[in-house]
């Protein structure tokens, strides 16, 4: 968020560690709509356009419900998210299931609810296409095209296990014929960190061609992957540049073919990670002969996107704004090492000051976990000028309510 916007709500997230303890997750609900509507602005001159949110981005419940409100479906990769969806106030058919490397039976299960079935495996389809012919499907591909600059969250490329690659078609149209089955949808996602437009307009093209081939199409999905600034100056994905030139694509694609389809995206990080703000308390300050390290009541536990993808958070004190800059590596209290980053400018740090981390909305609280036994954090909905407790902070009670104690008094001693 713009800085003089985030000075006013300094004092409010301030406010938020108190009422709530730290660590805290906190999202704007404000910032999450004007990035939806930023997005459907940029394809307003779509005849048909459908925006389904990716659920594992940020999957609490009350964030799924603000998006219902927004008018958006739900992208999900799991039975668990469809039916999280389901409890959410959408309808079947504001659902599509994209899940990778899923058993049959998962996807049928999800079929049965009423879902719209994305399948991106060969075999799996002609499972499915042979036992449930009348079931429209859609049809992930993969372009080969890596539109991102990490492999770990690029997916189109050619050693990918997602999608159906391109050069497989001929066998697809085979199974789609033996099988009889509807094709109902194409979908493309080229992963996370879109640096270059004109790559992904090249791997639109693809889908486009792959799309002639059939000829019963409702929908064309493209996925997402839209890139976010992390820091001062980073870079973005241009929006709005996007939707002019896809736009004027996607038209002249409907006009060929002879119907006007719908454009579908499947955003998460475009639209919630700018909202999220992570909220730590200073353990420790502590000087070694090379590194001062700020300790944070946190870890990769809760925020692990530093160490596994090596992203960068913007990190502010805002217990001291106005402080003079010091150097400072900020880890966490994790007995691994647990490093949110190296040699930051910070305003001076003292022990108990705030740490807030920025663009902490998307990824972050739905990759944490109890790794040390430590507590998942609460999650906070600032909407409407208030404050909401979207999710409690866990207790010792939530860390052992599904382990099963042996009762060893009862069972034969173990002996050498």
């Amino acid at each position: 968020m713009p800085k003089s916007k985030f000075n006013m709500l300094k004092s409010q997230l301030l406010k938020i560690t108190e009422d709530y303890g730290s660590p805290v997750y906190v999202y704007d609900a404000e910032k999450i709509a004007s990035q939806y509507k930023r997005l459907t602005d940029a394809f307003k001159d779509v005849k048909h356009l459908k925006i389904n949110y990716a659920v594992k981005a940020l999957s609490n419940i009350s964030i799924l419900k603000l998006f219902k409100t927004l008018g958006s479906g739900i992208d999900t990769v799991s039975i668990q998210e469809v039916q999280l969806g389901l409890a959410a106030g959408f309808l079947p058919e504001q659902i599509i299931f994209t899940p990778n490397g899923v058993s049959l039976a998962e996807i049928e299960e999800a079929s049965k609810l009423g879902v719209q079935i994305n399948i991106d495996n060969l075999s799996i389809l002609e499972q499915f296409g042979t036992k449930h012919p009348n079931v429209p499907v859609c049809i992930r591909i993969n372009p080969h095209v890596m539109a991102g600059g990490n492999s770990n969250i690029s997916v189109g490329h050619i050693d990918s296990k997602f999608g159906i690659s391109i050069h497989q078609i001929p066998h697809l149209l085979r199974i789609i014929e033996n099988t009889k089955m509807t094709i109902n949808g194409i979908h493309m996602h080229t992963g996370s960190d879109i640096l270059d437009i004109d790559v992904f307009l090249y791997a639109s093209e693809i889908l486009f061609e792959t799309a002639k081939q059939f000829k019963n199409l409702e929908f064309i999905d493209f996925g997402s992957g839209f890139k976010v600034p992390y820091k001062q100056g980073d870079i973005e994905t241009n929006i709005e540049e996007l939707g002019k030139k896809l736009t004027r694509k996607f038209n002249a694609f409907c006009k060929d073919y002879g119907k006007d389809l719908i454009l579908a995206f499947e955003p998460g990080k475009f639209l919630v990670s700018e909202s999220g703000n992570f909220l730590t308390k200073v353990n420790a300050v502590k000087q070694t002969t090379s590194t001062v390290f700020a300790q944070v009541d946190s870890g990769f536990n809760h925020l692990i996107r530093p160490m596994f993808y090596g992203s960068h958070h913007e990190i502010i004190n805002i217990s001291n704004p106005n402080g003079r800059e010091r150097f400072y590596t900020v880890v966490g209290y994790i007995c691994e090492t647990d490093t949110f980053g190296n040699n930051r400018r910070i305003n001076e740090i003292n022990e108990g000051d705030i740490l807030c981390f920025k663009n902490a909305g998307a990824y972050c609280f739905s990759m944490a976990s109890n790794y040390n036994s430590r507590f998942r954090p609460a999650e906070v909905l600032w909407y409407n000028k208030k404050a909401h407790l979207i999710r409690k902070s866990e207790t010792f009670d939530d860390i052992i309510k599904n382990q099963v104690e042996i009762d060893f008094k009862k069972e034969k001693v173990l002996t050498n």
